[in-house]
């Protein structure tokens, strides 16, 4: 199965979800030469999935992939902005929507149609609803010679069936866990009208990565740069699988953690998994080199060159000659970068697949968008394809303590994410002393392992408040508390308010300087989980 990328944020989710499915997906550039895809229509390629786009389809500078794509006899499912393309390439119309469409929709469908095959509806007897996750500005209003099965009430064909072809639209987004059934609607294309064969498991990803690293490695050195978090654990764990004691871990203290996390993870790592881990203090050196920098990006380019700086120091202590790195794909999506390639390719990475190059940067994340453009050591990225959910289950398989699998995600730039603005020691207190309070709530009530992620958050907005019978100024706090699948997107957790009360009064009555606390509610999109 091939996807083919349009520059979407979804496009490498859509390649997990068929490879959850069971079936070998790739993600290749939009422009990949139709001879390729040709050569493929002998078995290799059972189907082909046009990603969503940032662009506009009426955008001049629009990606663009040959029309003779719609001629090979291969099964096609465009999705969101890949619909379009195919309504467009069709003779069909698409037109700048009245009214947007992001987030739920409500989708009235033909249950007779093979893509809705085994979809069900509570109202029997009338049309079959589902809830759909929408992500759109333009509007598809005509397809020629085209079945429409499925409407929404702000788009007129927001699913269709080229007549006498294996060409099916669909305006939403079914790879994202916010549309029902979104896996069944994938199920359906993948095995109903491709005809796919299951050849897709997390344990085959497993054993094809030691044995990429070990060939990659060979007889050097790797130094990994380790968190304690899921993915960076991953990423050590799988390496030592791979070279045993030619591993060693770098466990920098930048001044940005969790409260407890130092000795939590180096006790974690040392005694428990037995792994070789250096522990560097530099929490002056991130904290010098961040003062007076307000804006978000500058903030993680620094914390990534710092990190960069640390690692390639330690490398020549050791003599290693490899760094590896817990980037996962989110972390390359949302920095909006290219796939791996010459000194920074990666075990694992197909030699072809590739981000479009018309991707839009949502946030630099400091293990990508600060590497330097001539890295002093080769990268190694075991898990650059995976996401977070998919990385758990790796995990697991590895034998890594549920302690570290349940965790919720901490962003590399650690606290430095939570703090708008300039970071100060003050407001890094206040962050790490409520988002404490928080997770020890959430934990008493029993909501931490049901939600995906839980913390709090601080800027420079001061409020009013009384503290006994005299006015006091203080700052804001923002809780976060988001439920997702693998961080792609996200929606904000409905919380009992006696929950939300209990973390308010703790963090007002027991961190200093708080007067107010706020919940947010935005989702993602349009908001990202972390403010920064």
């Amino acid at each position: 199965m091939v996807v083919l990328d349009f520059g979407g944020q979804y496009s490498h989710l859509i390649v997990r979800r068929c490879r959850d499915l069971g079936v070998y997906t790739e993600l290749l550039p939009f422009d990949i030469p139709v001879e390729e895809l040709k050569r493929g229509a002998d078995g290799r390629t059972m189907g082909i999935i046009l990603s969503g786009s940032p662009f506009s389809i009426h955008d001049p500078e629009s990606p663009r992939c040959s029309p003779e794509i719609l001629e090979l006899d291969i099964p096609i499912l465009g999705i969101c902005y890949g619909a379009q393309l195919i309504a467009q390439m069709r003779g069909g119309e698409v037109e700048g929507g009245e009214k947007r469409e992001f987030g739920r929709a409500e989708l009235l469908f033909k249950p007779d149609s093979v893509l809705f095959d085994g979809l069900t509806s509570d109202n029997a007897g009338n049309t079959p609803k589902l809830n759909v996750w929408m992500s759109h500005g333009d509007v598809i209003t005509r397809v020629e010679n085209a079945e429409i099965i499925g409407y929404t009430r702000n788009s007129p064909v927001a699913a269709f069936h080229i007549l006498n072809t294996g060409i099916y639209g669909l305006q939403f987004h079914p790879e994202v866990h916010h549309t029902d059934r979104g896996e069944r609607i994938l199920w359906n294309f993948l095995y109903l009208i491709c005809g796919c064969k299951r050849n897709w498991t997390i344990e085959s990803f497993i054993s094809d990565r030691i044995r990429e690293i070990e060939r990659e490695v060979g007889d050097g050195r790797v130094v990994c740069g380790l968190s304690g978090g899921i993915d960076s654990s991953t990423t050590a764990v799988l390496i030592h699988r791979a070279i045993g004691d030619r591993l060693t871990c770098i466990f920098v203290d930048n001044g940005l953690l969790r409260a407890g996390e130092r000795e939590e993870v180096l006790d974690t790592f040392r005694n428990n998994l037995k792994l070789n881990v250096v522990f560097v203090d530099a929490r002056e050196r991130f904290l010098t080199g961040l003062r007076g920098i307000t804006d978000a990006e500058k903030k993680r380019e620094v914390i990534g060159r710092l990190f960069i700086e640390i690692f390639e120091e330690e490398a020549r202590n050791t003599g290693a000659d490899f760094l590896a790195q817990g980037t996962i794909y989110p972390d390359r999506i949302e920095s909006a970068m290219a796939s791996a390639s010459g000194s920074r390719s990666a075990p694992g990475s197909s030699g072809r697949a590739g981000r479009s190059g018309r991707a839009s940067r949502i946030k630099s994340h400091h293990n990508v968008g600060a590497l330097p453009p001539k890295l002093g050591l080769k990268l190694i990225e075991p898990i650059r394809d995976l996401y977070k959910d998919e990385v758990r289950e790796v995990a697991k398989e590895l034998g890594i303590p549920e302690s570290i699998i349940k965790r919720h995600p901490f962003p590399g730039p650690g606290l430095a994410a939570r703090v708008i603005g300039e970071v100060t020691d003050e407001k890094l207190r206040i962050a790490r002393e409520a988002s404490r309070i928080v997770e020890e709530e959430l934990r008493r009530s029993g909501w931490y392992d049901r939600v995906w992620q839980a913390f709090a958050m601080v800027g420079d907005d001061l409020a009013t408040g009384v503290l006994g019978d005299a006015r006091s100024m203080g700052r804001i706090v923002t809780v976060r508390v988001v439920e997702s699948k693998e961080a792609m997107t996200a929606d904000f957790v409905r919380l009992p308010y006696e929950v939300l009360e209990a973390i308010s009064r703790r963090i007002t009555n027991e961190v200093r300087g708080v007067t107010w606390v706020t919940y947010a509610i935005s989702s993602k999109p349009p908001a990202t989980i972390e403010p920064c």
